[in-house]
This record gives structure tokens, C-alpha cells and sequence, in this order.
């Protein structure tokens, strides 16, 4: 019988994500150099594809050197620190921030100015670009925590202000807020606010049913996605033939021999292209199988 392979239509890149490679494609069309500061996702394959196109991958230190130039900033925001560069080495900034992000950034920063000076807490992955940006809001102050042993960090007499990186579980955060509200002292306040995006996390209970229903699921992703990590958890654990690649090429087609339907998705990062190559594939290898 032959395969019947089905791409996940809720997967794929997010709005964020979406407008930021818009952004570089337009600008790249205009035929001057442009450079953009890091990956502009997590996906090795899509990064190639706009590299390909003219896109310069630059790091903070190639920054600091780069004179009258034109950078984009990616969906995942910056700090102030990097506007500040830009400003002084004279670079045109092509701000592709996702809107979800600023508002986030805007917001950490409102509450870490409050003449209460609360401690700020972020819920989040340290280390990650997102996160790095936020912590900024707060000239380095913010306490990064990752799981509970890290709230050892915050001093519960004092005022606690908690966020999330916006890619973060829904159910995780409230096991941190739960913990807080345990542990602080009456006197202190306590304030939390949930800026997860629901379309980032939304995606999850929507692609565990997606995974149930076939027999086998490839879920293709980006290595460095932290969202593509997390979803491919999530669809395994409920399907045990779940496989996870970068692209055609990582495919062993032995896994699928006896599969009558197959499930192809991705994380918040992954290109619809990169999905349906996998699929044409498996489809071109079953061919000339037959």
C-alpha cells in the first residue's frame, strides 16, 4: 500500500519569523550588502538559502568593527547596548524585532524603573538571543530562571516582578509562579505577567493531536530551536516512531517501511519549503523503490 504523507499545516514559521526573512528578502532585492546579527533563525537550511541570496551573517564583534552599514536585527530583539553601537558606528538598522518581543522588552523595562525597584525575574532559557535582549531592559539586573532551583537566587523579603521569554510552556511558568507565591514573605509584592505567545504555544496541543494520528511522524527542525526541541518532545511522547531532521539528506527510510501514513511538521522556525522537500523525498525514493 502506498504511503499517505500529511505536512502539519499549523507548522512552520511564526508571524515573527515570517516578517523578519520578508524584511531581509526585500532589502536583499535592493542588490546592497546586507548583514544580520546572527542567525536569522534557528535553521541551518533557511539561513543558507538567504545566504545564498547575499544575507552576511555578523556576530557582536564583527558589529563593533562594522562601519556605515546596513544590519538587520533579527525577530529574537537586541538590547539597548546594540542600538547604541549602531548609532555610533553610523549603521542603518533594519529593525525586524517580532512586535510580541518589543512589547515584551517594553514592558520589563517599565517595571524595573518602578520606584519600588522589584527584583525582575525572567522565565527563560539562558543565554538565548530572546532572553539576552530582555535582560537588557534591565541594564543586566534581571535574574534568568530556567527551572526552580534557580529562584534560590531571588531574595523572597523584597518585591518580585516575573515575565517569560515568549516561547516558554504555559504550564511551566505556572509551576514558577506557584513556587514564588509559596515562598514570598507577606511584606513583599508580588507581581507576575504571562507574555507567552499563544501562537508559539498554542502549536503544541494542536501537534501532539497531529502526531496521534499517524503512524510515524518526521519532524524536521533547526538543531539550535529550543521551540523545535520542546515540540519533538512532545510529539514523541505520544508517538514513538517520531523522528527528528534538519532536512532530506538526515532521512533513513527504513524507518518508514511498513507505515501507512506519515506526518511531517516542524517548529516555529522551519520553512514550509524544507517540509515538503522532505516529503518529495520520500515520495521520489518510494518511486524508484518500486
Amino acid at each position: 500500500m502506498d504511503i499517505q504523507i500529511e505536512i502539519d499545516k499549523a507548522s512552520g514559521f511564526c508571524f515573527g519569523v515570517t516578517t523578519a526573512i520578508s524584511k531581509a528578502e526585500e532589502e536583499l532585492r535592493k542588490g546592497e550588502p546586507l548583514y544580520c546579527l546572527g542567525d536569522i533563525v534557528h535553521n541551518a537550511k533557511e539561513v543558507e538559502r538567504l545566504q545564498q541570496l547575499g544575507l552576511i551573517t555578523i556576530d557582536h564583534t564583527r558589529l563593533a568593527s562594522l562601519r556605515d552599514a546596513k544590519v538587520l536585527l533579527r525577530a529574537h530583539g537586541e538590547p539597548p547596548e546594540t542600538y547604541a553601537r549602531a548609532r555610533e558606528n553610523g549603521i542603518n538598522i533594519i529593525d525586524a524585532t517580532c512586535p510580541v518581543v518589543l512589547r515584551l522588552q517594553q514592558r520589563i523595562k517599565a517595571e524595573y524603573l518602578q520606584p519600588s525597584r522589584p527584583q525582575i525575574a525572567i522565565f527563560g532559557k539562558r543565554g538565548h538571543a530572546e532572553v539576552l535582549g530582555l535582560v537588557g531592559q534591565t541594564e543586566g539586573q534581571a535574574v534568568v530562571v530556567e527551572q526552580l532551583g534557580d529562584l534560590q537566587q531571588l531574595d523572597f523579603n523584597r518585591d518580585i516582578s516575573l515575565f517569560s521569554q515568549t516561547t516558554k510552556s504555559p504550564d511551566q511558568f505556572r509551576q514558577i509562579v506557584d513556587y514564588i507565591r509559596n515562598h514570598i514573605r507577606p511584606s513583599a509584592n508580588f507581581r507576575y505577567f504571562d507574555t507567552i505567545c499563544r501562537q508559539v504555544s498554542g502549536r503544541m496541543s494542536g501537534m501532539i493531536r497531529f502526531a496521534q494520528s499517524h503512524d510515524a511522524l518526521l519532524f524536521v527542525s533547526g538543531l539550535k530551536s529550543s521551540n523545535g526541541r520542546a515540540l519533538f518532545a512532545a510529539c514523541r511522547s505520544v508517538n514513538p516512531n517520531a523522528h527528528l531532521v534538519e532536512g532530506p539528506s538526515d532521512i533513513c527510510f527504513d524507518w518508514f517501511k511498513g507505515v501507512e501514513s506519515l506526518g511531517i511538521c516542524g517548529a516555529t522556525s522551519t520553512p514550509t519549503w524544507l517540509m515538503e522537500d522532505c516529503k518529495n523525498a520520500i515520495l521520489n525514493y518510494r518511486h524508484v523503490e518500486e
